[in-house]
């Protein structure tokens, strides 16, 4: 038996499980901003010295990391929140449960994975696309495509299918949910692979506004937030679609016109 003032403090927490998590997930992305901009200034450094060596690309994997981490956690509230509801819920009733951080690991390791591939991607291509200091492809013609890829891609039904499951956390638990720490885990890869269905192609205009460039990535992150959080959602990429499409085939046409 836990002592009396021990269980109140357990059981306040628990009722506020709410603002726990978001304060929690407050000051993570608050800190991968930190670290994304210090890894990012580091990069910057290191490309002059070491361009192709062991150590830059931690220092890039170090980079996209945390920036992934703090764009995408924020917009996955909603869902983690509802994992917290959900095992204080069934806690209450006798059944044990994995703890909210499984589930964020779970989601996390997606995004991990995302930025293995971003890195490998950028290294390989490094001698074919140039990138200014910011890491903002300098080619008028590629920028363009990425704009237009990014427009086309938010009309796809790939793209709607995998919004649709990113804005209603409760049906995705109510069909998949699964018992036990790997149970939370698996969750947390799967809603983590929806999130990605949505967001991936958006996440080559990181390219587009400059990787290092803390501005862009920041509105990118709200734009992302909005699309899962707001209940036109599905309708606001429509329009995010026709605008990105319209952009980059102006910026193609001033590049090939220039």
């Amino acid at each position: 038996m836990r002592p009396a003032a021990t269980r109140t403090l357990y059981e306040r927490v628990a009722n506020r499980d709410r603002m726990v998590v978001l304060a929690g997930l407050a000051c993570v992305a608050g800190l991968a901003f930190v670290l994304m901009q210090r890894s990012g200034d580091r990069v910057m450094m290191a490309s002059m010295s070491m361009p192709y060596s062991a150590a830059f690309a931690l220092l890039l994997l170090a980079m996209w990391w945390t920036m992934m981490m703090a764009m995408m956690l924020p917009s996955a509230a909603p869902a983690i929140l509802t994992y917290a509801a959900m095992t204080r819920k069934f806690s209450a009733q006798g059944s044990r449960q994995a703890p909210v951080a499984v589930f964020v690991a779970g989601y996390g390791m997606v995004w991990t994975l995302l930025s293995l591939a971003a890195v490998t991607l950028q290294i390989a291509a490094r001698p074919l696309v140039p990138l200014s200091m910011m890491m903002a492809v300098t080619s008028g013609v590629v920028s363009g495509g990425l704009l237009i890829a990014a427009g086309i891609y938010q009309f796809t039904p790939l793209k709607q299918a995998c919004l649709r499951h990113c804005q209603s956390p409760l049906m995705f638990f109510a069909r998949n949910w699964r018992k036990g720490w790997g149970g939370a885990f698996r969750m947390g890869v799967s809603h983590g692979l929806y999130c990605l269905g949505c967001c991936w192609v958006l996440m080559g205009l990181l390219f587009y506004g400059g990787v290092m460039e803390l501005s862009w990535i920041a509105g990118l992150a709200v734009y992302v937030a909005l699309e899962k959080l707001v209940p036109v959602g599905h309708r606001l990429s429509w329009v995010t679609g026709a605008i990105l499409i319209a952009w980059g085939l102006w910026t193609v046409a001033g590049a090939v016109l220039r």
